[in-house]
């Protein structure tokens, strides 16, 4: 009996140790509330010619309100479409046991800032804020992430989670699939 235990307690601390140690870009608890923010994580990338398109998310817990922060970053020497964000702006989430979660934006309507660099590319930087519905925090930590589509104001795009990929932008290995099921935890 104390051999199962012992071995039951040991596989439980290589578990609890293998999970990563949470990466925040911010973590502030003052008079006014707290404010936690994880750090921006890759999910998908684009390259075609001139154009790149990039999709980042980051969660944030405002005095324990979780959100999904979306930074959308476009790239090009030719006309970029603006994808908007509006009070009707929605994201939506398949999972690989087949249910569908949606999140929705604030109520913050915008369309992005345009930056050009010094190698004449426009760039434009679209920042959404999207709310969790009840019980879709559960469902996001037990199963993958295959596919996300984005409603815009300007229109509707999908956007095919992979497993891993390596980005062309920092070569560094993403695993987008599993981010809620890494990352949730740290918000919690």
């Amino acid at each position: 009996m104390k051999y199962l235990i012992a071995v039951s307690l040991l596989l439980f601390s290589f578990n609890a140790f293998a999970q990563k140690p949470c990466d925040y870009s911010t973590n502030v608890s003052d008079s006014i509330g707290d404010y936690k923010s994880t750090k921006e994580y890759m999910i998908s990338e684009k390259n075609f010619g001139d154009t790149s398109e990039y999709v980042f998310f980051s969660l944030v817990l405002t005095d324990s309100l979780p959100t999904l922060n979306v930074q959308l970053i476009q790239k090009s020497k030719g006309f970029l479409k603006a994808n908007c964000f509006d009070k009707n702006s929605k994201l939506f989430l398949q999972l690989n046991n087949g249910k569908i979660i949606t999140l929705l934006h604030v109520d913050e309507e915008s369309c992005g800032t345009m930056i050009r660099d010094d190698k004449s590319f426009d760039n434009r930087l679209t920042i959404g804020n999207f709310m969790f519905l009840k019980g879709s925090l559960e469902e996001l930590k037990s199963s993958a992430v295959s596919l996300m589509r984005i409603k815009y104001l300007t229109g509707t795009e999908d956007y095919v989670i992979k497993k891993e990929f390596m980005s062309e932008l920092n070569n560094q290995v993403y695993e987008p699939e599993t981010y809620f099921m890494n990352n949730l935890r740290c918000i919690q």
